[in-house]
């Protein structure tokens, strides 16, 4: 499930997207315009600072702006930021296997492939997907079609 502050990184991401290149916009005008706690969203933009999603001057004139253009932000690469692996289990996951406990046969576990499977639908549409795919509220009628 996607975490709030997930959700909220790729609020304040898109709005970032929305403006000018190197425009910068205050930490206080995006969370009133996307209804974020100030705080809240001060935390996850030094988390987006520190993953290169973002840049932030300080000071008068300052705020935050995207770090790199639109079209290379995926939602998927957010989404591993914030909360890490895509999978809905450590054994279905690429880049935080873990093997489970419990399992008796790796190999042969129908809930893994299942998960797995979960995995890899969810990766391909969120790596698919970038800040400028979205841009102002637009969705590719080609996303559209692969979730429905």
């Amino acid at each position: 499930m996607l975490s709030q502050k997930a959700k909220y990184a790729l609020r304040a991401l898109m709005m970032l997207a929305e403006a000018a290149p190197e425009e910068l916009v205050l930490v206080q005008e995006i969370a009133e315009r996307q209804n974020v706690p100030k705080k809240f969203l001060e935390l996850i933009l030094l988390e987006l600072k520190r993953h290169g999603f973002v840049f932030s001057q300080r000071g008068r004139g300052g705020g935050y702006c995207l770090a790199r253009p639109a079209d290379t932000i995926t939602f998927g690469q957010v989404i591993r930021a914030m909360d890490g692996p895509l999978a809905p289990l450590p054994c279905a996951s690429v880049t935080g296997y873990r093997r489970c406990a419990d399992c008796a046969d790796e190999r042969t576990c129908t809930i893994r492939k299942v998960m797995r499977r979960v995995r890899d639908a969810m990766a391909d549409i969120l790596d698919k997907t970038t800040l400028a795919d979205v841009r102002g509220g637009r969705v590719d009628e080609d996303l559209l079609a692969t979730v429905a």
